[in-house]
């Protein structure tokens, strides 16, 4: 195994490719991440460098941050850009943050402006986790639907910029990737975007790839949380035919099965219980606190989220048994959610129930309570509002992939690795 592994993840979110990696034993540094979305970016900071703004950057005064950040194409929801006179009315600290977390991140922001010549060389994994709205259930509802349809201009279409970029490298001969690895939804394999994942996996097999997609469910690598998702996996063979022969034989020999028991016969695998993930001792006053802020009020609609949905802890403060929770979605305020608990908060006007707290949603994702803190330490206060309120934070879990899952996928490199050498 290589001391070290360089990393280049696009559409980094919150980073759980790089908790991933870290988890199963790999010594890594990120060369490079690519995320627009500016309380994603600096999250990332806030969870995988905890740096404090450096002197140089606190030493600028407002103007010359709003200088240094005009051209860049930043988002405030990860949908559209923020315009210059919006970003221009934040607090200085808050723009000082931004700019810092986009420094500390190596953060390329617009995949869509990005140069395959800008991507650091020797890469040995690059990861894309491109937008799924346009292919997901909840984003047809939503009426996002073009697809990944080449020139359609939605979201999920950024899939090409990959393909472009890594063009680029090669025109540029620049070493390619070791490793590419895909997450998305695997709705992605239906009759509506077959066809292009299809010519998606011939483009990279033209750039010199072999690769193999797995349909795996969270749940089954030791995160309670039921989160089917779509994975694949490109290993750069070049010209070498012995070396695309070797890597061929051993996707043909891989299952989805083969997988999950080859992560859980390893040191890494940890059969976690929802009961773990909970948050319900409240006589320590930040749960309680945090469990109150996501009582609701008491009206018709909020009863019904309760009727409706999986009762994660019942009337009578039990445990129900449910062996893993609904998929973490960005709002846990609505009809459906992921699951609720009851709560008597003994608050007049409030219902005797909650549903998951941000820090609950990162924890079924896979991350730790002190990434949650880390957050929570660096919630920088901007008027009327923080950078990481209540359902931002679970807009960004919701958003996110769950660790373990990636951990297991991940895995698979210990074995590949070996075919290489």
């Amino acid at each position: 195994m290589k001391k070290s592994y360089r990393i280049v993840e696009l559409f980094s979110g919150i980073g759980s490719q790089a908790s991933a990696l870290e988890n199963i034993g790999l010594n890594i540094e990120v060369a490079a991440t690519c995320e627009w979305d500016m309380q994603a970016f600096i999250a990332y900071d806030c969870i995988h460098n905890g740096k404090n703004i450096s002197k140089e950057v606190k030493g600028l005064k407002k103007e010359e941050l709003i200088d240094k950040l005009k051209d860049y194409s930043l988002s405030y929801d990860g949908k559209c850009v923020a315009s210059l006179k919006s970003i221009s009315s934040l607090d200085v600290e808050v723009l000082r943050r931004i700019y810092s977390s986009l420094i500390n991140t190596n953060n390329l922001v617009d995949i869509s402006r990005v140069n395959g010549k800008q991507i650091p060389d020797n890469i040995d994994v690059m990861t894309y986790s491109f937008p799924c709205q346009d292919l997901s259930n909840v984003g047809a509802f939503h009426g996002y639907t073009k697809g990944i349809d080449k020139g359609s201009g939605s979201r999920s279409s950024l899939l090409w910029e990959v393909g472009r970029i890594l063009q680029e490298m090669k025109k540029s001969k620049k070493q390619m990737p070791r490793y590419l690895v895909m997450e998305n939804v695997p709705s992605l394999l239906s009759n509506r975007h077959r066809t292009n994942f299809e010519t998606w996996k011939k483009d990279l097999q033209k750039l010199g790839y072999i690769s193999k997609h797995f349909e795996l469910n969270a749940k089954d690598f030791g995160i309670p949380q039921n989160r089917p998702r779509l994975l694949m996996m490109s290993v750069y063979v070049g010209k070498n035919k012995n070396l695309k022969n070797r890597i061929e034989n051993y996707f043909n020999s891989t299952s989805p099965k083969s997988i999950i028991e080859d992560y859980k016969n390893s040191t890494f695998y940890k059969d976690i219980k929802v009961k773990d993930l909970l948050r319900t001792n409240y006589s320590v006053k930040k749960y309680y606190l945090e469990a109150l802020d996501c009582n609701p009020n008491d009206t018709v609609s909020r009863r019904k989220i309760w009727n409706e949905n999986p009762k994660i802890i019942d009337e009578s403060g039990r445990l129900t048994g449910l062996g893993f929770v609904r998929t973490i979605t960005t709002k846990q305020d609505r009809n459906p959610n992921s699951g609720n608990l009851y709560f008597d908060s003994k608050i007049k006007g409030k219902s005797k129930w909650r549903y998951l707290t941000p820090r609950e949603c990162l924890l079924f994702m896979g991350f730790k309570d002190k990434d949650y803190e880390a957050l929570i330490k660096n919630n920088i206060k901007s008027r009327n509002s923080t950078i990481f309120p209540r359902d931002k934070i679970i807009r960004l879990a919701g958003n996110s992939i769950p660790v373990k899952l990636l951990e297991g996928f991940f895995y698979q490199i210990y074995k590949i690795e070996k075919i290489t050498k």
